[in-house]
């Protein structure tokens, strides 16, 4: 089964996704991804690598991947935030964090936990080799 994982990010955060995402390109080949609308499109065109995008997060992204959390469709979620600037969807982005927690997935907000996850992902996808 492959894992499917959820990237997004906030705007002043986008790049540090784009770069994580190419830190760890050769693990994401081996996922499907799920992506909130401009992060999808920056790190498919940068990465070459193939993403399921949504609608952007102030438009509804964050609720349509928190839907597919909910029906057991998305396996860990990386959401880099930012933690300085007000989000007018701050509600939705609060009910995604809080979705990871109801069903018990794996969310990572910030670069350090999100590299945590993706070491572990990383190693269980060499151990399947």
């Amino acid at each position: 089964m492959t894992t499917r994982i959820a990237l997004i990010a906030h705007d002043h955060k986008k790049d540090d996704i784009v770069k994580l995402s190419g830190e760890y390109v050769d693990t994401l080949r081996r996922c499907d991804i799920v992506a909130t609308g401009t992060t999808g499109g920056r790190i498919s065109e940068t990465h070459g690598l193939k993403v399921e995008r949504m609608l952007s997060g102030p438009h509804g992204g964050d609720l349509q991947i928190g839907a597919q959390l909910a029906e057991g469709r998305v396996d860990m979620v990386i959401f880099l935030r930012d933690p300085m600037t007000p989000q007018p969807h701050e509600p939705d982005i609060n009910a995604l964090v809080r979705a990871c927690d109801v069903h018990n997935i794996p969310c990572a907000t910030n670069i350090s936990t999100a590299r945590m996850i993706l070491d572990v992902l990383t190693m269980r996808l060499t151990q399947q080799v």
